[in-house]
């Protein structure tokens, strides 16, 4: 049987990133601390470096579990108003969560930029239990489509990566 995976080329690339940069939401799935995967809907933006990023309660079964395992995936985009959803492009990433919390370096330059893009989040951004949530990408399967199946690194993902030519 032969591979549905395609090489990735420029075009994949850049479907990838405009996925994560369009997203404000996605599916957040992680393992609970029983052993048996969860799934939920989170918000999303494009953090300062191009990857998710998402603001998070401690409260939340989510947070939970990747606190006890940082080990999930992040499934970005929705299907269109018309035709089969499965013909409508989506990425699938898989990585490791990193927090970052209030006091943190980082965390005052994240809040603005998060506010920019989710301005209601203040009524909630300045609570003790939030914090900010990095994915860390290991790697993310993008379906650009029937018949458009691709693998891709981390390198690949980043905003900032030159082309690679095809």
């Amino acid at each position: 049987m032969t591979s549905p995976i395609r090489p990735t080329d420029d075009q994949a690339r850049d479907l990838a990133r405009d996925l994560i940069k369009t997203a404000r939401f996605g599916a957040l799935a992680v393992i609970g601390q029983d052993g048996m995967p969860m799934v939920t809907r989170i918000a999303t933006v494009p953090g300062l470096d191009g990857m998710p990023l998402s603001l998070v309660s401690d409260l939340s079964t989510h947070t939970q579990a990747l606190k006890h395992n940082p080990t999930c995936a992040l499934m970005l985009g929705e299907p269109g108003d018309k035709g089969d959803p499965l013909t409508h492009p989506r990425l699938s990433l898989q990585g490791r969560a990193g927090f970052i919390r209030h006091g943190q370096a980082e965390h005052s330059a994240l809040s603005d930029h998060y506010l920019s893009l989710y301005p209601k989040a203040k009524l909630y951004i300045g609570f003790g239990d939030f914090s900010f949530l990095r994915l860390n990408v290991v790697r993310g399967f993008l379906n650009g489509g029937f018949g458009k199946a691709f693998e891709l690194t981390a390198n690949d993902l980043a905003p900032n990566a030159p082309p690679r030519g095809t």
